[in-house]
Formats: C-alpha cells, structure tokens, sequence
C-alpha cells in the first residue's frame, strides 16, 4: 500500500510536466511531439492565430521574445564569459564554423532553386545557416561526451549574442540583393528593442537576480518553450491560412529531410578535421563539433517574429529549422554516447 501511495505522489502535477513524463516512458522528446502538434493544430484551426480579436496570439508572441532574452540575460554570468576568454583557437573554430561556413555551404545553391517553388525552402534553410548555435543541448552533450564542458558553455553564449547581429546582416544581404524590400535599419531597430535591450538589462541586473533565474532554469525554460510553440503554432496558421504549402509535396519535405541530415554530418565532419589538424585535445574537439554543429531552435523562432514581420511565409521559413533542430539532437545524442563509453573504455 505503501509503495502505491509513494507512486501516485511521484506522479508529475501540470499538464506540461505530464506531457513530458509520457513521452520520456515511450521514448520521445516531448517537445518535438508538440512542435508537430502545433503544426496539425494550425492545419486544422488556422482562425485562431490569424484574428486579432479578442486576443492577438501574435502580440503575445512579440512580447514573449522579449521576456525569454531579458531571462537569458539574467543568466548569463560576466565572470564565467571572463574566464572562458583564453581558449582562443577553439572559439574562432565555433564560431566561423557558425557564421561563416554554414552560410557558404548554402548560399550557392541558390542557383538551383531560384524562381522554383522550392526557392522558400531554400530561404528556410539559409536562415537556419546563419542562425547561432543552441545553448542548453550544447553543453548537454558535451558534458555527456566528456568535453570541454567551460568552452562549451562560453562559446554557446557568445554565440546567441554575436547571432543577434550577424544573424539580420546575412539576411540583409541575401533579402536586400533579392527583394529589394527588406529594411535593414527598421529591422536592427526592432532587433535592438525586442532582444539586445532586454539582454543587457538581464546582464546587468544578473548580481541581484541572476541566483534567482538559475534556481528556477526549469520553469524558465518551460515559459520559453511555450512561447516557441505560440510562435511556430501562429507562423504555420499564417502560412495555412494563406495555403502557403500548396505547391510543396511529402517528396519535397522528405529531401529537405535528407539535406538537413547531410548538412548536419557534413559540418560535424569539417570541423572536427580542422579541430584535428589544429591540435585540438580530445576535450577540445568535442566541444568544437558539438558547438559548431549546432544551431538553436530559440533563436530561429525567436528572430523569425522581427526579421519576416509579414507573417505569411515564416511556417515555411521554420520547417528547415524544426527540422534540423529534431535531427541534430538525434544525431548528436548518438554520437555523444559513442564518445561517452569510448571514453570510458580508455
């Protein structure tokens, strides 16, 4: 009777925290369930994202990516970014790998894709190239894979913060070049109010309340997924809305599938060549491939609301990224264990 009793207290309270408890007991990752729920939920009831009455949920979205950058702020410690300062070659090899050579994989395909109806997929995809890397995942499986866990940590960090303005400036150069229409200023405005100024007051407020928003990194980190699935859930009714997908068929996601799985194996390839040919440590390498490799569903979400204001196209501009979020956990979870028993092995 006993242990019935301490089992039914064990059970998790919350309709968030049961989700997740059934799909961790069936092996999935819950959030990538509601991910693909929100989608069929915008196929279904597109109304409800599109109308502004009695509430925008688009509105609350906005003002939602301006409270999760403000708490990231929070929790970003300048002691720690300090400390992590001197492992130079490893950050400039993150860091280009982020910015700099997932763009230029990318960006020449172009050509092949211009004037078709695959050419948003392709837009999609470059957007998730120039966006930063992913914070909590990187440092997960680097810790798992016995990395350097601080170079992980510092790196990641930098790296959201260098993508609020590389991320626009690539976009801008891409948009400008092709549209003509992409306001590069408004855009750096809206960037700078909805995500640089509530990072900087977090940062700065991080000595009096950055214990606070570490003790409670959990609830935090359901409020930003919440928020990310109001933003994927009002993109996809716009797109549905708009009957967006109509010249797009399961073929044309099944390859884009393919692709973000190659890009994925391709980049981790490259960097740890490079992480090897410099002399990387073991631990180095490891942080190097799964930083670089990386790139954060947040803050392609996130960004999506101020650098594609229109709303029509971003359900498309964010399957590359839902996507290559799902299979880069796949993957890189995988290969994290790998290094974790070879590791142990030694």
């Amino acid at each position: 009777m006993k242990k019935e009793e301490n089992t039914i207290q064990q059970e998790p309270l919350g309709l968030i925290p049961r989700a997740r408890a059934i799909a961790t007991r069936v092996g999935l990752d819950w959030f990538l369930v509601a991910l693909l729920s929100m989608i069929g939920l915008a196929y279904l009831w597109p109304e409800l994202g599109v109308d502004r009455e009695p509430i925008s949920l688009g509105d609350v979205a906005n003002y939602g990516v301006s409270v999760i950058f403000f708490f990231y702020g929070l929790r970003l410690s300048p002691e720690k970014l300090k400390v992590g300062l001197s492992n130079w070659k490893l950050h400039v090899v993150v860091q280009l790998s982020t910015f700099i050579l997932f763009p230029l994989l990318i960006l020449p395909l172009h050509t092949l894709f211009e004037d078709t109806p695959q050419e948003l997929l392709w837009l999609g995809v470059f957007y998730l190239a120039a966006l930063p890397s992913t914070v909590s995942s990187s440092v997960v499986m680097v810790s798992i894979a016995g990395g350097n866990i601080p170079g992980a940590i510092f790196n990641a960090s930098i790296s959201s913060l260098l993508g609020i303005f590389i991320t626009p400036l690539w976009m801008g150069i891409f948009l400008t070049s092709g549209t003509g229409n992409f306001d590069m200023g408004s855009v750096m405005g809206k960037l700078v109010l909805q995500v640089l100024l509530p990072v900087v007051l977090g940062i700065l407020l991080h000595r009096f309340w950055g214990a606070f928003a570490e003790r409670n990194k959990g609830r935090l980190r359901v409020f930003d997924q919440v928020i990310i699935l109001l933003i994927v859930y009002t993109s996809f009714c716009e797109s549905f809305a708009r009957k967006m997908f109509s010249g797009y068929s399961i073929t044309d996601v099944l390859l884009l599938g393919a692709a973000m799985i190659a890009l994925f194996f391709l980049v981790y390839g490259l960097i740890l060549t490079v992480s090897r040919l410099l002399g990387f440590s073991r631990d180095n390498q490891i942080a190097a491939v799964f930083c670089g490799s990386k790139k954060s569903l947040v803050h392609g979400t996130v960004m999506s609301k101020v650098l594609f204001p229109g709303g029509t196209m971003v359900g498309i501009i964010l399957l590359p990224i839902m996507m290559y979020h799902a299979l880069q956990l796949l993957a890189s979870s995988i290969i994290a264990q790998a290094e974790a028993r070879r590791k142990a092995g030694d």
